[in-house]
């Protein structure tokens, strides 16, 4: 293995870059389809079709004065919006986008990943309790019993994917399922008998939205009742700060999907370069979590808790006990 420095400092620089892009036209892809969705035309006058649009956004945000609100923990005022940031680069380290460019591979990368998620929580959790905001607090307390209630289904979905496997790597993991897209781990073929692992893609999935704080699971922000949680009391790049990371979260949420079930780079068809379907198969997911938030209505933090607690945690657990029964007796 290569052990040089500079090999994961150059992917760290080309995942900042990735990181922007995306923060930025993501955004605007959003906007567009929220416009189209709803029947508006979106973002239209700053370039063609309105492409030109984040980089105004960002001018401005850049250009702001950023404002620290008297009552407010300074230090810790400051440092959430880029401890939101950096956990969700830091991730992109170890996502393999094909199988030979990762920056650094890692036997743990699961654990890994799911560690500086939870660093991310605690940036949203920090922010709202340092806004000595009365909507900003309350959508700290939400944003802990939230991720709790969500982080539990999605790890049991994630061990039976390692039991599968037999390996914590992202690499080995996505290696497991080349080979054509009935070895994807969706519906993977084991033995002659077919792991029918669309519950666990779905519950994984729905996790996924929830822990990037999403509508419908947006109770963190919640504009109709928090004004903007844990953002109301940030501007300027604080709040860019907060939306690049969100975004940012998207990527490596979908990428995650995208590595666990979904064959990572493999191709269902055998053409084109494999970072180019791995590209293919995130947009296409990140696509569906846009069209999810302008299509349902927010719901009640009650139901959100018990859409968890009573219907994916059951769920994911029977999933478990199925797949190890099912590798015990075949």
């Amino acid at each position: 293995m290569d052990t040089s420095i500079w090999r994961p400092i150059l992917y760290l620089i080309g995942f900042m870059a990735f990181a922007g892009v995306n923060a930025a036209w993501l955004g605007w892809a959003e906007r567009k389809g929220a416009a189209h969705i709803q029947r508006r035309n979106g973002p239209k006058e700053v370039g063609p079709f309105g492409l030109w649009q984040p980089l105004a956004d960002g001018i401005k945000l850049m250009t702001k004065q950023l404002l620290i609100p008297s009552g407010t923990d300074d230090i810790l005022f400051r440092i959430a919006p880029i401890l939101a940031m950096i956990p969700a680069l830091t991730s992109m380290v170890v996502i393999p986008f094909s199988g030979n460019i990762q920056a650094r591979p890692i036997d743990l990368s699961v654990l890994l990943i799911f560690a500086l998620a939870s660093i991310g929580m605690f940036a949203i959790l920090l922010g709202g309790w340092a806004s000595g905001n009365k909507y900003a607090v309350i959508s700290a307390a939400r944003v802990v019993s939230q991720s709790i209630a969500y982080e539990i289904p999605m790890l049991i979905t994630v061990i039976t994917i390692v039991m599968i496997t037999g390996s914590m790597s992202l690499q080995d993991i996505a290696m497991s399922q080349q080979g054509g897209f009935w070895h994807w781990n969706i519906f993977r073929l084991e033995g002659g008998h077919f792991i029918y692992m669309w519950v666990g893609f779905l519950i994984y999935f729905i996790c996924s939205v929830a822990e990037t704080n999403r509508a419908p699971f947006d109770m963190a922000e919640a504009e109709s009742e928090l004004v903007a949680g844990y953002m109301t009391e940030y501007g300027s790049m604080g709040f860019g700060l907060f939306m690049m990371g969100e975004y940012l979260n998207i990527v490596v949420g979908a990428c995650m999907t995208t590595i666990l079930f979904l064959g990572g780079w493999g191709s269902p068809f055998g053409f084109m370069p494999g970072i180019w379907w791995f590209l293919i198969k995130i947009y296409i997911l990140i696509f569906a979590i846009i069209w999810i938030r302008w299509t349902y209505p927010r719901t009640q933090i009650y139901k959100l808790l018990n859409l968890s607690w009573k219907i994916l945690i059951p769920f994911s657990l029977v999933n478990l006990l199925v797949t190890a029964a099912f590798i015990k007796v075949f």
